[in-house]
This record gives structure tokens, C-alpha cells and sequence, in this order.
């Protein structure tokens, strides 16, 4: 609710702050000029003859006033042309005429005798800009204004009167927005268009969607302006097929883009839609080019197609994409409510502008719509870039994750070299050791006093890697044993006993606080060979007054064993090496009880953590799938 009355907001302030600027525009325009008409008087003809004189004009009786407020008047059956009749303005002597807006494919102005002005358009865009320069005006005689169009005509704007280069500069600023805006786009399709070289095939489809409706949008900005048609006009017909390709391209590009980054709607309509539009889009690019090579013969046919037919598929087109980017939206999709946020301001513009246009029987041009467009495409790109974003951070998540797992790789991979290597060497040292201590044992009962000393501690060291052989047998064969049901309590009571007194001496002490209802699965002697090498490092890490505190609970069908001391710790160096093969921070230590530990947990299904802050102690951490009894 809250990311809709967002979007409400942001809509608003936008469609205020685009109807001001368009305030101040018109402001601007009559500040450009001294006076203005918005009177004048029009005459229906069957036929245009440029050639009318002023004089034959002037015996015409059916002459009807038209006020600047109502400029649309219906056109009496058979007439194909309209002439206008303007009364010079009071002081207009030496001042220019500027006609901001006249529909008509052919236009001719005549003052007195004289024709001061003339244009006639093969192409169909029926929108001028007409200004009259002021050498060519005087302020005794009207002007007549012949115009020529079968659809919209007439002037749609009032006339402006004033110094010539401020009404030439009004003329340009008006249309300068137009081609700064569309050539911008331009510039950034095209650019993106090469950046879509270096993307992969995913990726690519959805880059290069972005860019034609880009460059689309910049192509029809651009094509639509009048400027580019009164200033170059030898060229209006490639501005016309540009425009209508530009507009067959985006509506398809659109959906397709949509259908890719935020989904393809309820039951796939998006993309059935799409293909529609591609369809449709193919059919009206046909007839554009029958109509072409016919020299305008289906014109009708095709503007039907082309525009009234098209401008209710787009208006289609707009309800049925901001309905399920809402829907999406309220799904949680980030993407889909920057695109409604986005596509909302250009909706209301766009489908405001549409409804106009129509109402107003097409005497109507858009212009609102371009900073629709701009906001619009500013949120695709946002989509763009925070997809591009996400997709960044999971390939650093993914090579994340392949670091650990090659790295996991290459200890299983040594782990088990060592397995095979401690498994040959424990068996082919065992029996000789087993013989010498035989033969020793002898010689120590026979032996004087004098020898037994040494004779003691050679059997020691032979007992104490006798046990070294035991613990690499433990390791390369960790599932010896007999596999039962454990009660974790009365393991730990049993551990407790055992190293009570090693506890002792050093001056610590043991607490356990574990439930009587917890057990797993596993060998009673290696899980506890396991623990006391564990409990046996904190307490060599206790100082006078240490503490171990052993704990457990279950939770999710895991059982969870906690060893904490507060002994002397361990830095982030020595925590992420501790079960490497051979590695010990003891003096004598060989790392092959931490080894044999994680061994017999790994066989018992577990898994070991280890936090430790240095002076401050350590924290184990084991769980266990538990055994429900």
C-alpha cells in the first residue's frame, strides 16, 4: 500500500511540474511577442487554385468568423480546402508574422498582389510553422492564407506579431527540447548497442529490446517535430517513413522487454500480446510500403492502420502492461514497481494525451508524452542497471562458493592421500614395533637396576607411538566401531570421569548442563575419543581459575553440543587452519587428534565449528542428526 501511494505521489509532482513548464512556455511565447490575433475568417472551396486572386476572394460572400478558442470547425461535405482571411494588426508595419501551428499539406499567403509565401508537401505530415518575415507585410492590406489537406487544416494556434528574430528565436526554443531530447537517446542507443557486443546471449536479447525502444523513442522525438519539416522539408518524406518505423519497432520492443525483465503476465498475455504486435507491426510496415510504391494510392487504408488503429492497440497495449507490473508489484518485485513508478508517468501522460487527441477529432498534436518518455526510459535503465547489479553480485557470490568448494576439493583430496598413506604405514610399523617392545619387555625383566630407567622410558616412547599409529588408524578408518544409539548425558558423564582430574591439576573446573532426552546415532568409543581430544585442548588452554562450560540441546531434528572455555584463544591465523593435516600450536603436538576429531564427526554425520577470540577463549560448536527414542 505504501509503494502505491509512492508511485500516486511521484505520478502527481511530475504531471504538476510538466504542466508548469508548459505555463511557462506559453508565458515565454507572448512575452516573444508584441500583439497576437485570434481572430480571423475562413472560406470553404471544393477545389484548391493557388491561382485565386485577392480581388475573386474578396467577392466571396460565404466568409465565416473564427476565433483562436475555436479553430476546429467541420468541414462542409466536398470541401477540400479552406482559405483565411487575417486583418493586419494596428502598427504591424515592419513587424513579422509568425502562424506557430497551420494543418495543411499544401499552403499559399498573398497580400495585396503580391505571394509572400508558398509550400507544398508530397509527403503526408501536415503540420507548419509559418513565419512570415516583415519586408514583405504591410499593415493595409489583409493576408489570405490558402491551405490544402484532405484530413486536419486550418490554423491551430493563435498568430503571433512582433520583431522577427524574437519571434525566430521563440520559433526554435519551442522545437529545441524536441531534438536535444530525441538526439540524446539517440547517442545512448547506439552506444549501448555496442556494449551489447561484449553481453552473452541471455542478456544480449534484453540489452538490445532496451536499445531499439531507446532509439525508437529518440527517432520518433525527433521525426515528429515540425521544425524538422519547415526547415528541411525536401526530406519530410524520409522523416515520415522514419517515424512510422520507429513507432512499428517500439510497441513490439516494448512488450518484449517487459516479458523479459518482469514477466510474462497472467497466462502468458504479455507474450501473446507481443506476438501480436509483431504481427500487426509486419502488416502496417507492408502496407507502408504499398502505399509508397503506389504513390500514395491506399493512404487512407493505411492511416487507418497506421494510426487510429495503432493509437488503440498502444492505449490497449499501456492498460494491459501497468495492470500486471501492479500485479507484480504487489508480489514483491522491486523491478515491476520501478517500472510502474516509471511507466505510471508516461501511462498518465501518454494515455491523458490519447484521449484528447481523439476528442478532439485528432486537432491535436502531442506533446506531453516526451516527458513521459524520458521518465519512463530513466526507470528502464534503473531496471537495467539494478539487474545488471544483482547478477554482478552473484557471480561474486558464485565465485565465492567455487573457491570454497575447490578449496574443499583439494583438502578431500589430500585428506584422502593421507588416509591411504597412514593406513600403510600404521599397518607395516605396527608389527616390528610390537616385536622390539616384545623383546625390550624381556630384557627389562632380566636387566640389573642400573638399565631399568632406560629401559622404562624406550618402552614409553614405543607405548607413545603406538598410540600415534592408533590415532592414524582411527583416521584412515574412521568407521570402526560399533554403531549404536547414544544418550548424550550419560556420554558426557562417562567423558567427565576421565578428565576430571586432568581438570584438577590444572586448576580448573567442568560444568555440563545437557538434558536426559537427547540421543544420536554413532560408536560410543569414537564419539568419545572425539570429545575428550576437544575438551583435552581447552583445558591445556586454561590458566588458574579456568572454566569449561558443556552444553546441549535439539532443535529442527539436529542435536547441538556446545564446549566453551575461557582460556587463552586463538587468532583468526591459527582457527581457519585448525584440522589441517599436521598442523598444532602446541610445542609437541602433531595435529593428528584435531585430524582423527573431525574424521569420526564427519562419519557421524556431524559437523564442528570453532569461534575463538584471542584472551578471550573458545567456543565449539557440534551438532548431530538426533535420534527420537
Amino acid at each position: 500500500m505504501k509503494g502505491l501511494v509512492k508511485v500516486v505521489a511521484t505520478v502527481f509532482v511530475m504531471v504538476v511540474a510538466v504542466f508548469s513548464v508548459f505555463f511557462i512556455e506559453s508565458t515565454n511565447n507572448k512575452k516573444s511577442a508584441e500583439q497576437t490575433i485570434d481572430e480571423w475568417q475562413v472560406l470553404w472551396t471544393d477545389h484548391f487554385d493557388p491561382g485565386m486572386t485577392v480581388e475573386q476572394l474578396e467577392k466571396e460572400n460565404d466568409w465565416i468568423n473564427v476565433r483562436s478558442d475555436n479553430k476546429a470547425l467541420a468541414r462542409p461535405e466536398g470541401a477540400v480546402s479552406q482559405w483565411v482571411r487575417i486583418k493586419a494588426p494596428v502598427n504591424s508595419e515592419g513587424k513579422a508574422i509568425l502562424f506557430k501551428k497551420i494543418y495543411g499539406y499544401d499552403i499559399i499567403a498573398k497580400q495585396g498582389d503580391h505571394k509572400i509565401y508558398e509550400s507544398h508537401r508530397e509527403y503526408k505530415y501536415g503540420v507548419n510553422v509559418v513565419l512570415l518575415p516583415s519586408d514583405s507585410i504591410n499593415k493595409e492590406d489583409p493576408i489570405y492564407l490558402g491551405i490544402r489537406s484532405p484530413v486536419r487544416i486550418g490554423i491551430q494556434s493563435e498568430v503571433y506579431v512582433g520583431d522577427f528574430y524574437k519571434l525566430h528565436n521563440m520559433y526554435v526554443k519551442n522545437s529545441l527540447s524536441d531534438f536535444i531530447i530525441g538526439s540524446s537517446l539517440m547517442f545512448i542507443a547506439f552506444t549501448m548497442l555496442i556494449c551489447a557486443i561484449f553481453l552473452n546471449s541471455e542478456y544480449a536479447a534484453t540489452w538490445v529490446s532496451l536499445c531499439l525502444v531507446i532509439l525508437s523513442c529518440g527517432f520518433i522525438m525527433i521525426t515528429y517535430s515540425s521544425f524538422l519539416y519547415s526547415t528541411y522539408g525536401e526530406y519530410g518524406s524520409i522523416y515520415v517513413i522514419l517515424f512510422d518505423l520507429s513507432l512499428f519497432i517500439l510497441l513490439p520492443s516494448f512488450s518484449f522487454f517487459f516479458e523479459k525483465v518482469i514477466g510474462s503476465g497472467y497466462r502468458s498475455l504479455i507474450r501473446k500480446f507481443r506476438t501480436f504486435q509483431i504481427g500487426y507491426s509486419l502488416l502496417c510496415t507492408a502496407l507502408m510500403l504499398i502505399n509508397i510504391f503506389t504513390h500514395n494510392h491506399i493512404y487512407d487504408l493505411y492511416r487507418i492502420a497506421s494510426a487510429t488503429l495503432l493509437g488503440l492497440i498502444m492505449m490497449v497495449q499501456f492498460i494491459i502492461l501497468i495492470t500486471t507490473a501492479i500485479f507484480y508489484a504487489k508480489r514483491g518485485s522491486k523491478e515491476a514497481l520501478i517500472f510502474s513508478v516509471g511507466f505510471a508517468i508516461f501511462a498518465v501522460l501518454g494515455l491523458g494525451e490519447l484521449f484528447w487527441f481523439y476528442l478532439k477529432a485528432e486537432y491535436y498534436d502531442l506533446f506531453l508524452w516526451k516527458w513521459g518518455v524520458v521518465s519512463f526510459l530513466i526507470s528502464l535503465i534503473v531496471i537495467m542497471g539494478k539487474r545488471f547489479a544483482r547478477n554482478h553480485e552473484q557471480i561474486v557470490e558464485y565465485s565465492r562458493q567455487l573457491e570454497m568448494f575447490n578449496n574443499e576439493l583439494q583438502r578431500s583430496e589430500k585428506m584422502e592421500i593421507i588416509s591411504e598413506l597412514a593406513a600403510s604405514v600404521a599397518h607395516e610399523v605396527r608389527n616390528p614395533l610390537q616385536v622390539t617392545r616384545g623383546f625390550l619387555q624381556l630384557l627389562s625383566e632380566k636387566n640389573s637396576s642400573s638399565n631399568q630407567l632406560y629401559l622404562n622410558m624406550a618402552l614409553d616412547e614405543l607405548d607413545r607411538a603406538a598410540l600415534i599409529i592408533t590415532d592414524f588408524l582411527t583416521f584412515a578408518k574412521p568407521e570402526a566401531g560399533k554403531v549404536t544409539t547414544l544418550n548424550v548425558l550419560e556420554e558426557f558423564i562417562h567423558i567427565e570421569g576421565i578428565l576430571m582430574p586432568l581438570v584438577n591439576l590444572q586448576g580448573g573446573k567442568i560444568t555440563v548442563h545437557i538434558p536426559s532426552d537427547l540421543h544420536i546415532r554413532g560408536s560410543s568409543s569414537k564419539f568419545k575419543q572425539a570429545f575428550i581430544n576437544i575438551i583435552k585442548n581447552s583445558i591445556e588452554a586454561l590458566d588458574v581459575d579456568g572454566e569449561i562450560e558443556i552444553w546441549a540441546h535439539g532443535d529442527n531434528g539436529k542435536v547441538y553440543i556446545h564446549i566453551k572455555d575461557n582460556g587463552e584463544g586463538m587468532d583468526p591465523g591459527v582457527l581457519a587452519r585448525l584440522g589441517e593435516p599436521y598442523f598444532s600450536n602446541k610445542t609437541k603436538g602433531t595435529g593428528l587428534g584435531l585430524m582423527v576429531t573431525f574424521r569420526i564427526i564427519e562419519v557421524m554425520q556431524g559437523k564442528i565449528s570453532f569461534t575463538s577470540t584471542k584472551g578471550v577463549g573458545t567456543e565449539v560448536c557440534v551438532s548431530f542428526p538426533s535420534v527420537i527414542i
